[in-house]
């Protein structure tokens, strides 16, 4: 049995609760294909972030990652196409306020997730669920953790980044934001992880 590491994050800037965190708790534990998956709740805090994942990756040993960001705003469920080495955003939940800063002084610009996104995206459009490939994962801790995912792991296994929409319980706080139910995101992503071979 494979082991599968899906991450997802607390609360961060104004959003009370994160249903990443929720897709997280759902799916721990659970076996999904041939992967075994242990899920973990990341600090959204630039520093902090980077040091749990790369912890993780030599703790846990995974042979694939799934990491789950919000995209409050979005619509669909969007596997992200590409990191990029820079840090720029609103602040943290630790007060830092990074612009225009470089996540790893020897990484490459950019790196292209080793996740089969191409194969989510239809698979989730073939179940009903609105998808598409995202060109961007901004530059704020989820990028910061695609791109350290992908650096330190440098195409040895499949690893990646989900960002999700809101789940209705935080549009109901929110107001106008696309929202899906909490249950069709866990489901979301556990179709997803049916594509990993």
């Amino acid at each position: 049995m494979k082991k599968l590491l899906v991450t997802g994050f607390e609360p961060f800037l104004h959003f009370t609760l994160n249903p990443t965190a929720e897709v997280a708790a759902a799916l721990d534990g659970e076996t999904i294909g041939q992967y075994q998956i242990v899920s973990k709740v990341l600090p959204v805090e630039f520093a902090a972030a980077q040091k749990h994942i790369r912890a993780l990756l030599i703790e846990e040993k995974p042979d694939a990652v799934i990491a789950l960001g919000l995209a409050g705003g979005r619509s669909k469920i969007t596997p992200e196409r590409i990191a990029i080495n820079v840090m720029d955003g609103p602040k943290d939940n630790s007060g830092h306020t990074p612009i225009d800063e470089v996540i790893a002084e020897d990484g490459a610009d950019g790196y292209f997730s080793t996740l089969p996104i191409r194969a989510m995206v239809n698979r989730l459009k073939e179940a009903g669920y609105p998808a598409a490939i995202s060109n961007t994962a901004g530059a704020y801790v989820c990028n910061l953790v695609m791109y350290t995912l992908l650096h330190e792991t440098k195409g040895t296994i499949p690893a990646g980044f989900i960002h999700i929409p809101a789940s209705h319980q935080l549009a109901i706080e929110e107001g106008k934001v696309p929202s899906w139910s909490q249950a069709d995101l866990n489901a979301a992503i556990k179709l997803c992880i049916e594509t990993l071979v």
